[in-house]
């Protein structure tokens, strides 16, 4: 079946997309940002320029830092972070509803091919 996959752009050269919503989510999950990437298979490096990258499109924050005890600290999520998922997230659900006759015509058309 043929599936959406939802981009916004924020301006000139700002995007959010799948791929950024499911990094803060896995860091969101895993309280840090290298448990996050490795999570995705990226390294931390890439993880935290994208967490960075994130921050600078929306002008505000989405990760925060947290200090810790025996492991040492960690990341999580500020509430701009978390509404920015349940608002992509929001978006994507009601683009897919609107699409999905199209989706499946599109899927008998592609079988009969």
């Amino acid at each position: 079946m043929p599936s959406l996959s939802i981009r916004i752009d924020l301006g000139p050269g700002r995007r959010i997309g799948p791929g950024k919503i499911a990094l803060l989510e896995k860091i969101a999950e895993a309280g840090s940002i290298a448990a996050g990437g490795r999570a995705l298979d990226m390294s931390y490096k890439r993880a935290w320029d994208l967490v960075d990258e994130i921050g600078v499109l929306c002008g505000k924050p989405v990760v925060a830092p947290r200090t810790g005890g025996k492991r040492g600290g960690g990341a999580t999520l500020t509430p701009f972070g978390m509404a920015l998922i349940e608002r992509y997230r929001e978006i994507e659900q009601a683009a897919l509803k609107a699409v999905q006759p199209q989706l499946k015509a599109l899927q008998r058309e592609i079988g009969k091919g």
